[in-house]
């Protein structure tokens, strides 16, 4: 895999010469690579991929600048096409945010290993040893937007699991994307890693992100990350496995038995810490015998919000404006929030089965019956009892980096890291049994 011209070098030149290149060929010849590439890095015992991932932590650091270039340039055509401000925070990077993209790939490495860890294991009455086992997935295709923070984290992400990477980032961020995975696979080189365990696609033709999505057979789980429509168009065309990340239409619950202080520090971190990230509070539920609501949304409006409400919520504070029906279906990630008065735990359990995405939701509250129906009745990926929906985030949860947030129910469910880019094969351990 280490050949003097390798498919990832082919395509580059193709893509920079402006040569057309077909898509589908494209596709399968970066599969192909990875695909062997895999098979490598699957053999390599497991220091040996923390340590090559510590040295790609290393070689972005040193990168520092180049990528804060490329970033600069990615910026500015951001922000000239009309990016909104959340979006051109996602994609913008500072020394600060480079290093937390190093230090994610560095807590990558130090996490435990999953592949090859015994699920279970039991003893059949003929004595045949049965086990489950953790393996890699294989290649995994990843389509994501804005943040190129993406880039690094699920090669990280994949390597430690044992799993090559095909990324597609976002045009948005096709620089930082460029300048990141040139950075991060040179140190992953050097700690003898296959340079096409890690492969970026070299074009941002749409007609790619179709020829993945159709790669069935040569990649085995597409994770998109990204905006409505790429995850319904992948989920929409994909004849390859999808772990999907909806929307994250989030709520917070301030229930009657909420600490009015605990939960004005909550709703406005929920909300304005970052509000372009996926775990930010879209919707605020308050109940109606909540003591303090004016000294809830306050602060928010204070801040910078724009507050939108049902008719209860309008009249807690004239500077809150009628929301409409589709807001309480929308995913801001912006300065705007979704304000509802509900009747108690029933009309807030009512509301967020209407309009919740399966992502995230939050209650706060002191009275601990309340909030074991709340964990118990709300079926989201994530439920969060007195703190603020923003730990909706792996790093946060221990696992390191994450993949994505899956908001289904197959195979993984919430922040997605390593053990979630594993599947299982059986051991079958016998002693000379035959069947009857």
């Amino acid at each position: 895999m280490n050949a003097l011209v390798s498919p990832q070098a082919t395509v580059d030149h193709a893509a920079s010469s402006g040569n057309v290149v077909d898509a589908s060929a494209l596709v399968e010849r970066l599969a192909r690579a990875g695909r062997a590439a895999q098979r490598v890095l699957a053999t390599m015992p497991s220091a040996q991929r923390a340590q090559a991932l510590r040295l790609g932590a290393a070689a972005l650091r040193q990168a520092e600048q180049a990528i804060l270039d490329a970033n600069a340039l990615d910026v500015a055509d951001g922000v000239a096409a009309g990016l909104s401000s959340a979006m051109v925070d996602r994609l913008r990077l500072d020394p600060a945010r480079i290093e937390g993209i190093a230090a994610a790939v560095e807590q990558v490495a130090a996490l435990d290993d999953p592949v090859g860890q015994i699920i279970d294991e039991s003893r059949r009455p003929n004595g045949i040893v049965l086990r489950r086992v953790r393996v890699p997935i294989g290649l995994i295709g990843i389509i994501y937007e804005s943040r190129p923070n993406v880039t690094a984290d699920a090669a990280a992400l994949c390597v430690r699991s044992g799993n090559a990477a095909l990324l597609r980032g976002g045009s948005e961020a096709a620089r930082s994307n460029r300048a990141i995975h040139t950075a991060l696979v040179k140190g992953l080189v050097e700690g003898g890693v296959p340079a096409e365990v890690v492969q970026l696609m070299p074009t941002q033709d749409r007609a790619a992100v179709g020829a993945m999505l159709a790669a069935g057979g040569l990649i085995d789980m597409i994770v998109p990350r990204g905006g409505k429509s790429l995850v319904a168009r992948v989920q929409a065309d994909a004849r390859v496995p999808v772990l999907a990340h909806l929307d994250g239409i989030n709520h917070t619950f301030i229930d009657r038995a909420a600490n009015p202080a605990m939960a004005k520090d909550i709703a406005l971190n929920a909300k304005m810490r970052r509000t372009g990230i996926c775990g930010a509070m879209e919707t605020l539920l308050v109940d109606a015998q909540f003591s303090d609501p004016h000294g809830l949304v306050a602060p928010l409006l204070e801040a910078g919000c724009e507050l939108r409400g049902d008719a209860r919520a309008c009249a807690i504070d004239p500077r809150i404006q009628p929301a409409d029906a589709a807001d309480w279906d929308t995913e801001y990630l912006d300065a705007v929030l979704s304000v509802a008065v509900v009747d108690g735990l029933d009309g807030a359990l009512a509301h967020i089965a209407r309009h919740a995405s399966g992502h995230t939701d939050a209650i706060v509250t002191d009275d601990e019956d309340v909030a074991a129906r709340f964990l118990s009745e709300v079926d989201s990926a994530i439920v969060i009892h007195n703190a603020s929906s923003q730990f909706a985030d792996g790093g946060e949860f221990g696992l390191g980096a994450e993949i994505g947030i899956a908001t289904g129910r197959l195979h993984a469910r919430g922040p997605v890291a390593l053990e979630g880019l594993t599947t299982y094969k059986w051991l079958v351990l016998g002693s000379g049994q035959i069947r009857a």
